[in-house]
């Protein structure tokens, strides 16, 4: 129970990232843990690839041991990754991902940026990542960060000097880095951010080291450390109740969708940080030899004079005490010349002055979303719980033209409450993640305005601007308007305030598939962002393809209310591939998004506007067999994707599998890396195997080398050895190993131009070795490097076939590639009946 209020406790402690977040309730502990913060004046960058990558410990430490500002800077969203928690991928991973790290710098104090760079998946040397990045756009983004956060150290999580041993990713983080270090300086590199920052030059950049680096606990002991800064993360903080490592497993625990859950632990651990340029501090000091006092800007002694005595004397029992002092502080700091230190500590002693009064400020809508030309109120809550005089004169709603002025003395714990009415300009912008707002390109987003580059999430469209007097001084605080509720079986809780459109639209299935001629019915589905709505739809589709009818009707009457109508679309004769289009006509105005929401419980809700669209594809392709049972993995769309080919799949629970159950299936489907997170399937080997061995068809998907539960390794009825091996180019040339196989036979012919269209990847943790039961079906590589041939292998077991597959059909088919249908309905009509059995796919 004790861990349960000091987790609520800590994910208000420091700086809030997410305008969407509870508000921040400190206590006195946590409210001097902010003055000590508030009264170091130097700062740390910390840089990596991709959400997860970040050395959570470290970051901890320079934030609430050191009371540095620490910045994780991430160069992508995580966008290439897979889910353990639910379907997003793609961009929508990207946004699920961004919230997590937002979370985890809730824990572990830091604050988060990112870059343009998209996460295109694995890569195996910085230069094709580079390459993709497009370097020039992404190093311009490094330096603008640094130019921004202007940090005193930087910390580079991967070493720049070891190119192609390991993701190209991490080692471009650190290569760009390294060269941003140096040119962030440079008045005449990127001149064009000048006209909103001034360049900056780091003091210091270390490489973040490890045994790993040098292949053992052993080796690393022997290695020469002058040159390294030792840090113990695992030091305790009394104020907290934890220790340092402790919150940074807490923080490390909110990337879930990537399965990072951990134990929390407690006790001595050091980190070594090498240096790579600047002068080597003193005493494992990082920030040694650089002045991280008030006097550090010109005018902050006196600031510092006051706020020194106010942390020297805190008084736990009574705050409030210190009010006069901190509005003394702030009243002096409004006159340091140094912009960058002025802005950053007025937030940092705003936040501070508002936890001693015991002030709580909030805006909150009546309703969670609006639109454009809608009317929106906000409930309007204040209440001073201490003794000083707090008198509140105006509050202001920026981003509409309303304004109150309430002129009221905010009495010791007397609530006041008001409400503001607006009408939402025409003009606002919908809230959508700022970097999807335009298409980008395969390895950066198109983001035009600078100042929202690197942000880590698009700003709310409304903030409540409270200014009271305090002590003399008008103050102004800022508040994000959110929308609080509370449900029955959660209670309170906060999301953001979405600006949506008066209509938005969407088709379920993302890819329809057409196997012969035939008409389908497709089903757009209709969703009103406010009252009374009504229009007509009609479905945009490729030359060739035609749909009837051309134009439906709608009336909605309630705002969230939705509705589906239904379109015939018939495709053409021959293959084909394009898209089908809903446009929803409103008055003059027509709406073409689609909205998705992502709402976990451990992160705010998001609410995305995509292109409302779905892929259609022409495809002859033939089947064999009818039912598949599929057991699920880490989670993929591959069930829904044969069901467009006329299979019908049943998801099967392993809990339940018993000998004999499998029999009435044509063939059985593991999920992506099930036996990484399904423990149960270790005890159904035997029953699988008997399936098989009794004439049926097992198909398993790739699975995570070196990541086996509980280290079950007897993944195949035959030896086979997984491995690392991939192939990270989704265009590299594809060799048919086994041309007379039935897997690239029957009932589909399959040549190399099915390999065409392919995306991210063509497959990953291949296996390296194989039985000679086995057969290679294929050969594929990456430019530079030796064949490799474990992508597709397949064996006969008793009367039945074993197949296990690297290739990333939970990728492909979802996407609608044509090629990979074809195959993957091979794999499943292997050992078929040709005569028998061979049947068109039913559409």
């Amino acid at each position: 129970m004790k861990y349960f209020w000091v987790f609520l406790s800590l994910t208000t402690l420091l700086c809030t990232n997410s305008f969407a977040q509870k508000p921040d309730k400190p206590t006195s502990a946590e409210l001097f843990h902010k003055i000590q913060k508030l009264n170091f004046l130097g700062t740390a960058l910390y840089v990596a690839a991709h959400p997860d990558d970040e050395n959570t410990s470290l970051i901890s430490y320079l934030s609430n041991h050191e009371k540095a500002r620490t910045v994780y800077l991430s160069l992508t969203r995580g966008d290439g990754g897979q889910n353990l928690i639910g379907p997003e991928l793609r961009e929508l991973l990207g946004v699920l991902r961004t919230q997590e790290l937002l979370a985890a710098r809730q824990m572990d104090g830091g604050e988060q940026r990112f870059t343009r760079a998209n996460d295109f998946g694995f890569s195996k040397h910085p230069n094709e990542t580079l390459k993709i990045w497009d370097k020039d756009k992404i190093l311009a983004d490094v330096v603008w960060t640094i130019r921004q956060i202007k940090p005193d150290v930087i910390i580079n999580r991967f070493d720049h000097r070891t190119p192609g041993s390991t993701h190209g990713h991490h080692t471009s983080s650190a290569i760009l880095s390294m060269e941003a270090f140096d040119l962030a300086n440079d008045p005449n590199v990127y001149p064009g951010q000048l006209q909103s920052t001034t360049p900056w030059q780091p003091k210091r950049i270390f490489y973040n080291t490890s045994w790993w680096q040098y292949g053992s606990q052993e080796a690393f002991e022997k290695v020469d450390k002058s040159g390294m800064v030792r840090l113990d993360v695992g030091t305790y903080y009394p104020e907290l109740g934890l220790s340092n490592n402790e919150i940074a497993a807490m923080a490390r625990s909110q990337h879930l969708c990537q399965g990072f859950g951990r134990l929390t632990d407690r006790g001595s651990d050091n980190e070594y940080i090498e240096l790579l340029k600047g002068d080597m501090p003193k005493n494992n000091d990082v920030f040694e030899g650089i002045n991280t006092t008030w006097s550090r800007v010109k005018g902050g002694d006196a600031v510092g004079g006051i706020l020194y005595k106010v942390e020297e004397n805190f008084d736990f029992q009574n705050p409030s005490k210190h009010i006069p002092e901190l509005v003394r502080a702030y009243q002096l700091l409004q006159n340091v010349e140094d912009e960058h230190w002025k802005t950053l500590k007025s937030e940092e002693l705003k936040s501070i002055i508002l936890a001693a009064a015991g002030l709580y400020l909030e805006a909150s809508s009546t309703s969670a979303s609006t639109t454009p030309g809608s009317k929106a109120t906000i409930n309007i809550e204040a209440i001073n719980r201490s003794s000083p005089s707090i008198f509140l004169k105006e509050i202001e709603i920026i981003g509409a033209n309303a304004k109150l002025n309430p002129n009221k003395v905010l009495g010791d714990n007397q609530r006041e409450n008001f409400d503001i009415g607006f009408t939402v300009p025409e003009n606002t912008s919908f809230t959508s993640p700022y970097w999807l707002n335009e298409p980008g390109t395969l390895g950066t987003y198109k983001v035009n305005d600078q100042g929202l580059i690197g942000k880590p999430e698009t700003p709310s469209a409304f903030k409540a601007l409270f200014t009271l007097e305090i002590d003399g001084v008008d103050i102004p605080f800022e508040k994000s308007v959110v929308h609080r509720y509370s449900r029955p079986d959660r209670g309170e809780l906060y999301e953001p305030f979405a600006i949506l459109p008066d209509v938005t639209s969407k088709i379920d299935e993302k890819v329809l598939i057409f196997a012969h001629a035939e008409t389908k019915e497709v089903q757009v589905k209709i969703r009103a962002g406010k009252d009374g709505v009504s229009g007509a739809v009609e479905l945009d589709r490729p030359s060739g393809w035609r749909v009837s009818p051309n134009s439906i009707p709608f009336s909605i009457a309630q705002k969230g209310e939705e509705i589906s109508v239904t379109f015939q679309v018939t495709p053409p004769n021959s293959e084909s591939e394009g898209k089908i289009e809903p446009k929803v006509s409103i008055g003059n105005k027509i709406h073409g998004n689609e909205l998705v929401e992502i709402n976990y419980n451990h992160i705010p809700k998001q609410s995305i506007l995509l292109p409302s669209e779905a892929k259609v594809v022409r495809m002859d392709i033939k089947k064999s067999g009818e039912h598949i049972a599929y057991i699920m993995g880490a989670g993929d769309n591959v069930p829904e994707s044969l069901e467009q080919i006329g299979y019908q799949v049943h998801i099967v629970d392993p809990n339940d599998i018993q000998n004999g159950d499998l029999d009435k299936y044509d063939a059985v489907v593991v999920g992506i890396r099930a036996y990484n997170v399904v423990d149960v399937l270790k005890f159904k080997q035997p029953v699988l195997f008997d399936y098989v061995r009794n004439g049926g068809t097992m198909i398993v998907q790739y699975n995570t080398a070196g990541r086996w539960a509980n280290q079950f390794e007897n993944i195949a009825p035959y030896h086979v050895t997984l491995s690392r091996d991939r192939v990270t180019d989704e265009n590299a040339e594809v060799t048919i190993l086994a041309p007379d196989n039935s897997l690239v036979n029957f009932p589909n012919t399959i040549t190399e131009k099915d390999f065409d269209g392919w995306v991210q990847e063509r497959g990953l943790y291949y296996p390296s070795e194989w039985s000679s039961e086995f057969t290679p079906i294929l050969s594929m590589k990456d430019e530079g490097e030796t064949d490799k041939q474990g992508s597709l292998i397949v064996a006969p077991y008793g009367e039945g076939h074993y197949i296990y597959t690297g290739l990333s059909f939970f990728r492909e088919l979802p996407v609608g590639v044509s090629g990979a249908y074809k195959l993957f309905a091979n794999m499943l009509s292997v050992g078929k009946d040709e005569v028998k059995k061979d049947t068109n796919v039913k559409g």
